[in-house]
């Protein structure tokens, strides 16, 4: 009998941010800025992006337009090497 896949859990990250032109979501899942994740805006402004990702911590920001950004209702924070905070976001297991 093969294994049973299990699924990683889709986190929703989202950013309410009506005049961007682009929103990005980088992070230690994507590389940062290697592979960046395109958010997609809905019609009140507010950019979303559904990511599978492994249980544990992960850090992560926003590119808007090309400048990095917090995520005002992230879970917690980090330090980083460049003086800053990256967002932190605990995924449980399902």
């Amino acid at each position: 009998m093969p294994a049973k896949k299990t699924r990683k859990p889709k986190e929703t990250f989202q950013l309410q941010a009506p005049a961007a032109g682009a929103v990005l979501l980088a992070g230690d899942f994507t590389g940062w800025e290697t592979k960046p994740i395109q958010m997609k805006r809905d019609r009140s402004g507010v950019w979303k992006a559904a990511v599978p990702l492994e249980p544990g911590a992960h850090q992560y920001r926003f590119l808007v337009d090309g400048k990095w950004a917090d995520d005002p209702q992230a879970e917690g924070r980090a330090s980083n090497p460049f003086g800053g905070q990256n967002c932190v976001r605990e995924v449980t297991a399902a």
